[in-house]
């Protein structure tokens, strides 16, 4: 979400290949089982890799799960921020992020939905790192709502008297019902959503 995510070496040795390869299926076996439910064991079982094996790359669930959150992180930047990255600030690049946003969760990037969404409602009341890094993530991503709203302003293309924390919570909880939604079965939720977006950025334009 926020961008924890694109460090690394542009070639990597096969220690990295192979914890990368873990790491895709933790955090596609989380968004249907669950951050916390998510263990060495239940990793060792999904991927037919020995337990000895996965501890060699995680010492501990606490670190297994860090490196799952850090591992969404990437492929949320991937999936949805790079892909904007050519559309001009502002109310475009605004427009561009909620609609990737919403392809994300459309295309199934996960089988549970957002990572994010899902790892939070499990974390929201337990204090620690794991939530921590959750909620710096999530907070990156709406900050990144937020400060295209505030572009769009200086642009002249949404109306100052908007305050844009309101209207960022706003499009955030469009874009968030969809995702819980789509993933509840509702398969006209991500229509639904993109109409609510358009109607609340009309709105907000300048006349």
């Amino acid at each position: 979400m926020a961008e924890i995510a694109v460090e690394g070496r542009k070639t990597r040795s096969d220690g990295e290949r192979s914890r990368a390869a873990i790491l895709d299926a933790a955090v596609r076996l989380t968004t249907t089982e669950g951050l916390e439910g998510l263990s060495i064991g239940r990793l060792a079982e999904a991927t037919g890799m020995s337990k000895s094996g996965l501890y060699a790359h995680f010492g501990s669930k606490e670190e297994l799960q860090l490196a799952t959150v850090k591992a969404a992180g990437r492929i949320f930047v991937d999936q949805v921020v790079i892909p904007t990255r050519g559309v001009p600030d502002g109310l475009e690049r605004l427009e561009a992020l909620l609609e990737s946003f919403l392809s994300y969760i459309e295309r199934e990037v996960f089988p549970g939905g957002c990572f994010f969404e899902a790892a939070m409602a499990e974390f929201d009341t337990a204090p620690g790192p794991v939530r921590d890094t959750l909620v710096w993530a999530i907070e990156g991503w709406r900050e990144k709502i937020r400060s295209q709203i505030t572009e769009a302003q200086r642009h002249g293309q949404i109306a100052a008297d908007e305050e844009p924390e309101q209207l960022a919570f706003e499009l955030d909880a469009f874009t968030s019902r969809a995702n819980d939604q789509f993933v509840a079965g509702d398969a006209k939720a991500i229509a639904r959503a993109r109409v609510a977006v358009r109607k609340r950025l009309e709105i907000a334009r300048t006349s």
